[in-house]
């Protein structure tokens, strides 16, 4: 969980250090290597849109819906027919992350948040991965395609939608 709430903070702060991009959507290939070089691959889609709404469409290996408010990560589980819903910190300004990056070298930025190193490697002006270490040493690298910015994203899109007969767990 906190893996994908990280991913959406630095995908919303990485396009706002680059320009003033108001929204992404993208297609998504995330890969995660551990120390013994095991590797798992997630594809998907992404929208992001100012102030603070994400959602992350998971299509492969397994669907999954994630879904990040101001104070609300909401996370649909088709397969096992399941939702959790999780309070999120307030404190988080998802933009001001990535603003805060610094260029260093052409179409590369670094920037370090919750003593995590981020590398975001950028492509006339779209950001093109996003590289860190997360809290168990797992190399994990975000690349995405298809990338659109400062476009409108009807808000309704960030609106968790599942059957009512889903378990729900609070969290």
């Amino acid at each position: 969980m906190r893996l994908l709430f990280i991913f959406a903070l630095i995908l919303n702060y990485a396009n706002a250090s680059l320009l003033d991009i108001s929204s992404f959507e993208a297609d998504f290939t995330q890969t995660i290597t551990d120390e013994k070089n095991k590797v798992l691959k997630y594809k998907g889609h992404i929208l992001a849109s100012k102030p603070d709404n994400a959602s992350w469409n998971y299509v492969s290996p397994i669907e999954k819906q994630v879904f990040i408010s101001k104070y609300e990560a909401t996370i649909v589980e088709p397969e096992i027919e399941q939702v959790i819903i999780r309070r999120i910190s307030s404190e988080f300004d998802f933009f001001h992350l990535v603003q805060t990056a610094k260029e260093i070298s052409k179409d590369n930025y670094v920037t370090v948040y919750n003593n995590t190193k981020y590398s975001i490697k950028t492509n006339n002006g779209l950001v093109e991965s996003i590289y860190f270490l997360d809290q168990f040493e797992n190399k994990v690298k975000i690349v995405f395609s298809a990338q659109r910015q400062n476009h409108k994203i009807d808000k309704d899109r960030f609106i968790p939608k599942y059957p009512i007969d889903f378990d729900i767990i609070r969290d």
